[in-house]
């Protein structure tokens, strides 16, 4: 899941500045489930938007619509009976969430008010944590399910730095060493022979180095 976190409310109010009928546009996939842009985050930020607009006597206009994905075009095109009503949109969907619609409505300044962070596990309620990197390589067969480059904070691909103590990062005292939980799924599995190998560098390039990535299914096109 990708995850992001609302802006400080003073830089939304600094970018929307100059534009005086604004659409507050949410999404309900990822960034609902981490409680940064669905509907009720939404509808708070353009409820907050309105007072502070009319704290400051101002004739501004502020509406809310929430999409169930803003990164899909089937779902982005219910702004079309609407998007000429508005100076800017406001966007509440992930970086993959504000370009799909600045594609589809190149005429207008499509804002976005939360920052992308990561790909992440929900590990509890109001609790998310980073476990992959999508680096396109995935190798987690070979560490007992466990990333390394994720969740070790030298991401080291050939064994522990022996810096850790009762399993805790020397790091950060609030992250788990992730070599002793790799090697302890390792043995669980009875595969510790898979440390024997010596892992190369990894070959960013198949994550960066070569401009956007893509995934073409020509089974899915139509």
């Amino acid at each position: 899941m990708i995850t992001a976190e609302q802006k400080p409310i003073e830089e939304i109010r600094e970018m929307i500045a100059p534009y005086k009928r604004i659409l507050v546009a949410g999404c309900g996939s990822c960034v609902a489930e981490c409680a940064a842009g669905g509907e009720k985050e939404t509808g708070m930020l353009a409820s907050t938007l309105r007072m502070a607009a009319k704290m400051d006597g101002k004739d501004v206009v502020i509406q809310e619509k929430t999409l169930d994905r803003q990164c899909v075009n089937e779902f982005v095109i219910q702004l079309d009976e609407s998007i000429d009503q508005y100076d800017a949109v406001l966007s509440l969907g992930c970086g993959a969430g504000v370009q799909a619609v600045a594609e589809m409505y190149p005429e207008i300044p499509i804002i976005p008010a939360l920052d992308t962070e990561f790909l992440g596990e929900t590990m509890s309620q109001g609790l998310w944590i980073e476990n992959c990197l999508g680096c396109g390589d995935c190798m987690l067969h070979y560490f007992g399910g466990v990333c390394p480059l994720a969740r070790c904070s030298k991401q080291l691909l050939n064994g522990p730095c022996g810096g850790s103590m009762d399993g805790i990062c020397e790091v950060n005292p609030e992250v788990p060493c992730a070599w002793q939980t790799i090697i302890e799924r390792l043995e669980n599995f009875k595969a510790l022979e898979r440390l024997e190998e010596v892992y190369p560098p990894k070959d960013w390039s198949k994550k960066q180095g070569r401009g956007p990535r893509k995934i073409i299914r020509e089974d899915q096109q139509r």
